[in-house]
């Protein structure tokens, strides 16, 4: 039997679009689909050819701050790199801030906020 992957994740985001677009610049990715979704919502799809990130919307979206249920409920969204460096300078170019800088085993990363409520940590293990 060949071993167990993760193909996707499905998070509600706020602007799946915007999220999308920042993840393909920052990461090379690409929208792989893009369309409706269940109860009226809207969803992108956006990775490699092996697997993905299923960015939700929901046709209404209720206010963040007193439903926490609305919006990920995540600590945050690890995305492995091979140069740590030249991601952080792509972040910061889009005038993201990034904070938490790490440098244990058995890697080195640092993290930024890409929306409300979704953390991203960049983490290179080279």
């Amino acid at each position: 039997m060949t071993e167990a992957y993760l193909e996707h994740t499905n998070i509600t985001v706020e602007n799946p679009d915007a999220l999308a677009s920042l993840l393909c610049t920052l990461f090379g990715w690409t929208v792989r689909w893009r369309g409706g979704a269940k109860n009226d919502g809207y969803t992108v799809h956006v990775g490699n050819n092996k697997d993905y990130l299923a960015l939700y919307r929901p046709k209404v979206i209720k206010d963040i701050e007193s439903n926490y249920e609305t919006l990920a409920n995540i600590n945050h969204i690890g995305i492995v790199v091979p140069d740590l460096a030249e991601v952080e300078k792509r972040v910061l170019s889009l005038n993201f801030d990034t904070y938490s800088h790490g440098d244990y085993e058995p890697g080195r990363r640092f993290y930024f906020m890409a929306q409300r409520n979704i953390e991203i940590e960049v983490v290179s293990y080279l």
